[in-house]
């Protein structure tokens, strides 16, 4: 069985509006929800990737660090970012299969979306720093087509 657990990164930074969209790091609050998910989450990660966007990253960098994780295995993809549930999907079918639990940090609305395709069953559209865990009765990350939502969490739950 694959486990796959979806976070939308955590609350960013509007205030300098020079920065590209990309370069947007996260706000005090994004950092405390960050570290208030990531110490309730006991899952340990075979694998942590990332959307390229800094805020994303950050987020990862710090479940990575509360989860004992090494951050220089987190996978920066490309395709996360300003990007379609095709691109998503294609990422995940694309995750070598000696990994069974994966964390993925990435943007709304696709990820909520993404959440929707695969399980028919989100409760609400996914809140900053939200988990939505995903089970796949499957082996296979190719297969990893329909699962099963067991976790819905976020900061102000």
């Amino acid at each position: 069985m694959k486990k796959l657990f979806l976070i939308r990164h955590a609350k960013s930074d509007w205030l300098n509006q020079e920065l590209k969209d990309i370069e947007r790091h996260l706000n005090e609050r994004g950092y405390a929800s960050a570290n208030f998910m990531s110490q309730k989450f006991t899952e340990k990660p075979d694998l942590i990737i990332s959307s390229p966007a800094i805020r994303a990253i950050s987020t990862a960098l710090i479940f990575a660090r509360n989860l004992d994780y090494s951050a220089n295995n987190i996978l920066i993809k490309q395709e996360l970012y300003e990007s379609s549930v095709m691109d998503y999907l294609s990422v995940i079918n694309f995750i070598d299969n000696k990994y069974e639990s994966v964390l993925l940090f990435a943007h709304n609305p696709t990820i909520s979306d993404l959440v929707n395709v695969l399980t028919h069953s989100l409760p609400m559209e996914m809140p900053t720093c939200a988990i939505a865990g995903i089970s796949f009765d499957t082996n296979d990350w190719q297969k990893a087509k329909s699962g099963k939502i067991f976790l819905f969490d976020y900061p102000k739950k």
